[in-house]
C-alpha cells in the first residue's frame, strides 16, 4: 500500500494540470466548474441561491479527467449564484468552498460565480500600475485597512471599510489634511497594505461588533476580506471596493502592495484545502505524514514545492495583479517558500507587470521540513535576486534588540557600534571600504535591502524608545526618533515606515505598558490617532522633508552594488560616535554629505569650502536651509545633510 509521500508524488508526477481554467470560469450563457482532487472518489457543486442558504437548490455530480480535475458545465446565467464542492475521500464526504473562488459570501463558506470585469469602477482602465525604475525608487508606507480609518478622531465615512481610502477632503479636528490626502502629501510612492484577502478570524456577519486582527490567518487566498466591505453578504460588494480603493491610490499616483500569506492557513485539517485534497497542500512529517510540519508557529505550512500548490500559488498572485492591477507582494515569512518557486512567480509577474516589486520577511517562524539549502532565506538571497529582504540587521543596529525592551541601537544610546551602521547605511552590500562584508552580506544589490525601524510587529518605534529613553524629556526622544528615521530613509536600499509613524505612533495598554503583538488588541490599541497628526506636526512635516529629499536625488536611490561602491565614500577620523558619508555623481562633480550624530552633545566639523544645508536636527526638505562654510556644528541627536550650492538643487 502506498504511503501518503508516494501519492503526493504520483499526484505531482502524473496528475499534474496546467490547465487556466480552474474554479468556476463564467459566462451568461454557461459556468464551468473545476476543481483539481486526483484521489476523491466523488465530487459535487452544490448551488446556493444565497450565502445564508442552509440547503442547496441544485446538486451537480461531477466527472473526473485523466489529469485528476473534476469538471462540470452548468447552463444558463448563474451569475451571483454561490456554491460549494461536496468533496469525498476514503468514504468522508466534506463540503468546502473552491479554493480557487474568486469572491464569496459572508465569513467565505460559500464561493460566489461572477463576472468581476463588470465590478470595475467607471474610468477603471484610465490608471494602471505605477511605474517603478529600481525597486531603490520605493517609499513604502504600510498600513492596515481597518486601522487606516476607524478611530474617533477621522471622520471617515466608511469607518474600517475599504471605500475610507475613496474619501478625499478630510480633515482632523486641527484642520490637517488626513486620509489619502495625508499618503499623497507625505510623498509616499507605495502602501503596503496588511492581508486583504479573506481571511477566518473576524466575523463577517456581525461587522458591527468591534472586531481586530492583522489578518495572518488565511482562508480564502483569492476572494477579499469581507469585513473591509459595506456588505459581506454580497459577494460583488467586496470585490467592486476593493476596485475602488486601488483605483483611489493609482489616481494619486500611489502604488498598492499586497501583503500575502501562502506560507501556512489559519485551519488545517478542516481547512479548504484540505478538504479539497487531504494533506497534499501542506508539508508533513512522520513516516506516513502523521503530523504537518510547523514552521510558520501557525499549526502548519504549505508545501510550496508541490507542483499543483506552486501552480495554485502563481495562479492566485496573477489574479490579483491582472484582475486588481496589484503593484506588489509582501511575503509573509518568505523562508517557508522555496526558491524555485518565488523566481517562477517573479517570471510570471514581470510578464503582466516588470513595475512589480517583490519582497518578504526572510525567515520562518520555526523548524521547517523544507530543506535549509531550498529555503528564500535571507542567506539564500544571492538565489533570489529580484526578491528583497527585510532588514533586520538595520532595526536592530538603530534602535536595539527588537526583542529586549531595554536593548539600545545607534540612535538610542549604543556605544561601539558604528561599523554595523556603516554596514546598514550601505544596504548591506560588500563596499571597498568595509572590511569582511563580503563574507557576512547576504543582499547582491541594494534593491535587495529593505530598511525600517518600525512595521505592524512589535514595538513601534515610538514606544520602544519610553523603554530605552523614558527618563529623558519628550523633546529628546523626538530627537532620537527623527535621527532614526533619517537613518532609514537616507540609506540605500528601500526604506519603509509605518503608519503613523511620521506623527509618533503609540500602541499604550492600560497600566503603562505597551503592547508589542496587537494582532487582536482592540481599536483604542490599534488605530491610527489622527490628532496626533497635528500634535506632532513638526516632526511629521520632518518625515515628509526626508521622504522628498530622497525621492530628488538619486544618489540615495543607487540600484547597484557597484554604484554604491564606488560613490559612497565613508569618512575616517571622525569623532567618536559619528557616522560620515559623501554621495556623489558619476562625474565626482555632485556632492551630498551626510553626518550622523546620536551624542547628547554638539559637535565641530571642518568643511572644505561652502555647503548649503538641506537636513538638520529641526527641518529637512529639498529647499536649502541655511549655508555653512569652515566650521561648523551638527546639533545633538541630529542628521545633517549638506550639499554644495551648484549641484544640489
Amino acid at each position: 500500500m502506498k504511503n501518503i509521500y508516494d501519492l503526493i508524488r504520483e499526484a505531482d508526477e502524473k496528475y499534474y494540470y496546467d490547465g487556466d481554467d480552474l474554479g468556476a470560469v463564467y459566462t451568461p450563457e454557461k459556468t464551468t466548474f473545476k476543481v483539481w482532487s486526483p484521489y476523491a472518489s466523488k465530487a459535487v457543486v452544490l448551488l446556493y441561491r444565497t450565502c445564508r442558504d442552509e440547503k442547496p437548490y441544485r446538486r451537480l455530480p461531477m466527472a473526473k479527467s485523466r489529469e485528476g480535475v473534476w469538471h462540470k458545465v452548468a447552463y444558463g446565467d448563474l451569475e451571483g449564484v454561490y456554491y460549494t464542492y461536496e468533496m469525498t475521500h476514503d468514504d468522508i464526504t466534506e463540503e468546502t468552498i473552491d479554493i480557487y473562488a474568486r469572491s464569496a459570501g459572508a465569513n467565505g463558506i460559500m464561493g460566489m460565480v461572477t463576472d468581476t470585469a463588470r465590478l470595475s469602477p467607471p474610468g477603471w482602465d484610465r490608471y494602471g500600475y505605477v511605474p517603478l525604475k529600481n525597486y531603490t525608487d520605493a517609499m513604502i508606507y504600510e498600513l492596515h485597512i481597518r486601522d487606516f480609518s476607524i478611530d474617533k478622531s477621522g471622520n471617515f465615512c466608511y469607518k474600517g471599510r475599504f471605500l475610507a481610502f475613496v474619501e478625499k477632503g478630510l480633515i482632523n479636528a486641527a484642520g490637517d489634511s488626513i486620509g489619502i490626502d495625508h499618503l499623497k502629501k507625505m510623498g509616499i510612492t507605495h502602501v503596503q497594505i496588511q492581508p486583504m484577502f479573506d481571511y477566518q478570524t473576524v466575523d463577517e456577519a456581525d461587522v458591527h461588533r468591534p472586531q481586530f486582527n492583522w489578518g495572518y490567518d488565511p482562508l480564502n487566498f483569492n476572494v477579499p476580506e469581507g469585513s473591509y466591505s459595506t456588505n459581506p453578504f454580497d459577494g460583488h460588494t467586496r470585490v467592486a471596493e476593493l476596485k475602488r480603493m486601488v483605483q483611489a491610490l493609482h489616481r494619486e499616483g500611489i502604488g498598492v502592495i499586497m501583503d500575502v500569506v501562502y506560507n501556512h492557513t489559519y485551519a488545517t485539517a478542516d481547512s479548504p484545502f484540505n478538504k479539497t485534497f487531504p494533506k497534499y497542500y501542506y508539508r508533513l512529517c512522520g513516516e506516513n505524514g502523521e503530523w504537518f510540519s510547523n514552521g510558520s508557529g501557525c499549526g502548519n505550512e504549505v508545501a510550496t514545492e508541490r507542483r499543483m500548490v506552486r501552480k495554485f500559488i502563481v495562479d492566485s498572485l496573477c489574479y490579483w495583479a491582472r484582475e486588481y492591477k496589484i503593484d506588489g507582494f509582501r511575503f509573509d515569512l518568505m523562508g517557508l517558500y522555496d526558491i524555485e518557486t518565488l523566481n517562477i512567480i517573479r517570471e510570471k509577474l514581470y510578464e503582466i507587470n516588470p513595475n512589480v516589486i517583490l519582497y518578504g520577511e526572510g525567515w520562518t517562524g520555526g523548524g521547517s521540513a523544507l530543506e535549509d539549502g531550498k529555503r528564500a532565506m535571507k542567506l539564500n538571497a544571492r538565489h533570489t535576486p529580484c526578491y528583497g529582504f527585510f532588514s533586520d540587521d538595520f532595526r536592530d543596529t538603530v534602535k536595539g534588540n527588537t526583542f529586549d525592551n531595554q536593548n539600545r541601537g545607534y540612535a538610542n544610546g549604543a556605544v561601539g557600534n558604528e561599523p554595523y551602521v556603516k554596514e546598514v547605511m550601505c544596504g548591506r552590500v560588500t563596499h571597498p571600504q568595509i572590511p569582511n562584508l563580503d563574507k557576512y552580506s547576504w543582499a547582491v544589490s541594494p534593491c535587495q535591502t529593505l530598511n525600517y525601524v518600525e512595521v505592524h510587529d512589535n514595538l513601534t518605534l515610538w514606544d520602544k524608545l519610553y523603554y530605552t529613553n523614558g527618563t529623558e524629556p519628550v523633546w529628546e526622544r523626538i530627537k532620537i526618533d527623527r535621527l532614526a528615521a533619517a537613518m532609514v530613509i537616507l540609506s540605500q536600499g528601500i526604506p519603509l515606515i509605518q503608519a503613523g509613524q511620521e506623527f509618533l505612533r503609540s500602541k499604550p495598554l492600560p497600566g503603562g505598558a505597551f503592547d508589542h503583538n496587537s494582532y487582536n488588541s482592540p481599536d483604542i490599541i490599534n488605530s491610527i490617532k489622527w490628532d496626533r497628526l497635528s500634535e506632532y506636526r513638526d516632526t511629521a512635516e520632518y518625515y515628509r522633508g526626508l521622504i522628498a529629499f530622497r525621492r530628488a536625488h538619486r544618489a540615495l536611490r543607487y540600484a547597484t552594488t557597484e554604484d554604491v561602491g564606488k560613490n559612497m565614500v565613508f569618512f575616517d577620523k571622525l569623532p567618536p560616535r559619528i557616522v560620515g558619508f559623501g554621495l556623489y555623481g558619476d562625474n565626482r562633480l555632485d556632492e551630498i554629505i551626510v553626518f550622523l550624530n546620536p551624542t547628547t552633545n554638539s559637535v565641530r566639523l571642518h568643511a572644505f569650502g561652502e555647503y548649503n544645508v538641506y537636513i538638520d536636527g529641526e527641518h529637512a526638505g529639498t529647499t536649502s536651509l541655511y549655508t555653512v562654510e569652515n566650521d561648523y556644528e551638527i546639533a545633538p541627536r541630529s542628521c545633517m545633510v549638506m550639499g554644495k550650492p551648484k549641484t544640489i538643487v
